[in-house]
């Protein structure tokens, strides 16, 4: 039997066929195979999001943010709440009281003792723009002043007025803690229903203005060495009031009736600070007061160094500034024009009082006198020295 011989070429023939069967039959299967595939790949990138572009975790951290940014507003408009509201308690409970009944300051004086006394008949000593003065002995002997301020206006609503009373108790017991020789001393006060009483110590001597009018009655010497010694003393307040004193304080009404002498002429300055409290002052009449008081209401240091150029004049001349003579004798009319007119026409001699013209040396310092009055009575503040400045020209003149 013959044997059959298979060449490569026979082989490979064969098995490309066998190949294409399979190929055949199997395709069906594989052409499935590969749409589920797809299938699936589709449903999981419906489901998984692209992270390029994430809906979900966007939205949720638009929410946090947004939680996040409510809570801070809402805390911080707590707290600013709750500050205001603390700080408007604190104020409350700060606020100056009411008080009723007496406020001593000085340990010679019982409450039911003042009390008493002022309920009984006292001695009228004088009146001033915001006041009378009286005289009245304690149940231990003491006398003292009370000065009964003016009224608080009858119109004033309830809220003004407690805010008045507050305010006018806070500048009390801020003036009751001043110590100086040339202030008078706050010893007491009493609020009652519609004005205020203040207590001083009596001085017998009583104002630079009663020791004036003596000396125009020829009742009452009063040589230049008393009259520099009271200047000088007068000078010496305002400059503690000015310069030594925190935070400042201003007169707002000297004037003769408020510079206090005692037995020695010692001046002691009363009312300081008082008249910016008064609602119905008016200073405009005292003839004291500064140009710029009466023309724009303003009021400083060099005010109160005016005021005192008048006093300074009075001490001087011996007349009182609302004289009708000034009118006569000067177009101003006024007691500042007088001393300037003479002091510039060299004959400032004509302006001292006759009474108290005695040795040269002295008249010579009277002279001096008169021109730095003419310098504290000049219209521009500025033009006016200080108060501290005042106290080293005065002591100049004459040793103390």
């Amino acid at each position: 039997m013959e044997k059959r011989r298979y060449s490569p070429q026979h082989t490979t023939t064969k098995v490309t066929a066998m190949l294409l069967l399979l190929s055949f039959c199997f395709h069906p299967i594989l052409v499935q195979c590969q749409e589920s595939r797809t299938k699936r790949t589709r449903h999981l990138s419906t489901e998984i999001p692209s992270p390029s572009r994430p809906p979900h975790f966007s939205s949720g951290l638009k929410r946090i943010l947004l939680s996040i940014v409510l809570g801070v507003l809402t805390g911080l408009t707590g707290t600013i709440l709750c500050a205001f509201a603390v700080r408007c308690l604190i104020r409350y409970m700060n606020r100056t009281p009411i008080l009723k009944g007496p406020v001593i300051f000085s340990p010679k004086i019982a409450p039911k003792t003042l009390q008493s006394a002022l309920a009984s008949e006292n001695q009228l000593l004088g009146s001033s723009s915001n006041g009378k003065y009286y005289r009245t002995v304690l149940d231990n002997g003491l006398t003292v002043v009370v000065k009964r301020l003016e009224p608080f206006e009858s119109g004033s609503p309830e809220r003004q007025s407690k805010s008045l009373k507050r305010r006018i108790q806070r500048e009390l017991e801020r003036l009751a803690s001043l110590r100086h020789r040339n202030l008078m001393s706050l010893r007491a006060y009493v609020r009652e229903s519609d004005r205020f009483s203040l207590v001083y110590d009596f001085v017998p001597t009583g104002s630079l203005e009663d020791a004036m009018n003596r000396v125009r009655d020829n009742q009452l010497q009063l040589s230049w060495e008393v009259r520099l010694r009271i200047a000088v003393g007068v000078v010496k307040g305002l400059r503690y009031l000015h310069f030594e004193c925190v935070p400042h304080i201003l007169h707002f009404n000297l004037k003769p009736t408020n510079v206090m002498l005692d037995a020695e002429f010692e001046p002691r300055l009363a009312d300081c600070g008082l008249a910016k409290l008064m609602p119905n002052l008016d200073r405009a009449t005292s003839g004291y007061s500064a140009p710029e008081c009466l023309q724009n209401s303003r009021y400083t240091d060099k005010s109160d160094v005016f005021s005192f150029g008048m006093i300074l004049g009075v001490l001087l001349t011996g007349r009182d500034p609302t004289d009708p003579f000034f009118g006569e004798a000067t177009s101003g009319g006024s007691l500042g024009r007088w001393l300037q007119h003479l002091q510039q026409a060299g004959e400032a001699r004509e302006a001292l009082d006759k009474s108290i013209l005695g040795e040269e040396g002295e008249e010579d310092e009277m002279l001096m006198a008169v021109r730095i009055a003419v310098i504290c009575l000049s219209d521009l503040p500025a033009d006016r020295p200080s108060s501290d400045e005042l106290v080293l020209m005065l002591s100049q003149l004459h040793s103390f």
